[in-house]
């Protein structure tokens, strides 16, 4: 899993590429964690380049967003194949993530909060 992080003004962006598995994912979390513990609290992150998503994926993703939430922060999603967002949909998660179709998307639907 390939990790790239970026920022848009106040907003922290994370692209991930390869497969977010149960070997994989604590590296996910990591990052997720750094930029919150760094004081991010609006974080996008492009699936463009995800081919396989596991339930430990899942998880790190309930996880973040739990996270946030406690801090009035939130995590959007973006470019999600739709393979990997039909495991997110099976797994009931598509209410409580916001889905976008591009990274620039997802960044700006954090200027009305």
């Amino acid at each position: 899993m390939e990790i790239e992080g970026k920022s848009a003004g106040n907003v922290g962006i994370l692209s991930l590429n390869g497969r977010l598995d149960a070997y994989l994912s604590n590296g996910v979390e990591s990052s997720i964690n750094a930029l919150i513990d760094k004081g991010s609290v609006r974080i996008v992150v492009n699936f463009d380049g995800v081919e396989y998503i596991s339930s430990s994926g899942l998880r790190v993703m309930l996880a973040s967003l739990k996270r946030l939430k406690k801090v009035q922060g939130n995590i959007k999603l973006a470019c999600l194949k739709p393979y990997v967002k039909e495991v997110f949909d099976i797994a009931g998660f598509t209410q409580l993530f916001e889905f976008y179709e591009r990274e620039e998307e997802a960044v700006n639907s954090f200027k009305g909060e």
